[in-house]
């Protein structure tokens, strides 16, 4: 018997996937966090909030580039997905929070970072807002959001779950779990909904980043998507398998099992006017 919606945890959560996306998402977003940090030019001995941080690849980022004399915090509202960054070290302080309401005092930071999260939030102008609030002023905020890239593998995982459900109906499920997402791939919308938050001297520039990966990690990393938690939870038990098995015999049948995964990622950082 499949548990009522009441005892199913959310699928828009990260915390079923929290493994997973340690082992294959957090390599990669390293690269991104690294860049992130340094266009921010985090001082040593500055105090420094992660939003969103996940797995805290920004927030072990941010660290080493303050020192021993710094501070550095990240909140995410997924205990798994905190569970897992833990434990890396780092010299990072964690809490289970939202950017909703943040548990910190106004002008707490000298840096804020928000690394892929914007567009989780219902309303993302209310959050901007609260992360606008604990830093001091002449602070920095930085941002990160996907950009636009499609590319072959993209297209063949979304041609297989296209078999299993119609796309009105997981474009609808994406709309839910990221509702700004199509916004913030345009770094001139994302440049906007910052500067209308209170940021100045605003720098927004796109980075292309290359994977090396397996064929398997890349669609276990799909399948831990807004998309693929979505299917699992909408299939069940019973067609999801299917669901995994024909994706794998689609890539076997198109690419190498190892191939170059390329994404394109928007970067924003400004100052608090």
């Amino acid at each position: 018997m499949r548990p009522s919606s009441e005892e199913r945890p959310d699928w828009r959560s990260y915390d079923s996937v929290a493994e997973i996306y340690v082992r294959v998402h957090q390599p990669r977003m390293a690269l991104a966090a690294a860049d992130l940090v340094a266009l921010s030019e985090v001082a040593p001995g500055a105090r420094v909030l992660d939003v969103g941080a996940g797995t805290g690849v920004v927030a072990r980022a941010a660290a080493a580039a303050t020192g021993p004399t710094g501070l550095v915090a990240g909140v995410d509202p997924s205990f798994p997905m905190l569970r897992q960054a833990a434990p890396q070290g780092g010299g990072v302080h964690y809490a289970a929070a939202t950017a909703i309401d943040l548990p910190f005092r106004d002008a707490a930071f000298d840096d804020v970072f928000a690394a892929f999260v914007l567009p989780h939030f219902a309303k993302y102008d209310t959050a901007l807002f609260d992360l606008m609030r604990v830093l001091k002023r002449g602070g920095r905020l930085g941002v990160t959001t996907w950009g636009t890239t499609e590319d072959e593998f993209s297209k063949a995982w979304r041609d297989v779950t296209w078999e299993f459900a119609e796309p009105e109906i997981l474009r609808d499920s994406i709309a839910r779990a990221l509702p700004w997402e199509e916004r913030f791939r345009d770094p001139e919308r994302l440049k906007m909904a910052l500067h209308e938050a209170g940021l100045r001297d605003i720098l927004v520039s796109r980075r292309a980043y290359r994977y090396t990966i397996s064929a398997e990690d890349y669609l276990q990393g799909r399948e831990t998507s807004a998309s693929g938690r979505f299917l699992r939870e909408m299939l069940g038990e019973e067609l999801w398998p299917r669901l995994q098995a024909r994706a794998r015999e689609v890539f076997a049948q198109r690419f190498d099992s190892q191939f170059n995964d390329f994404r394109d990622v928007n970067m924003a950082v400004g100052f608090k006017g």
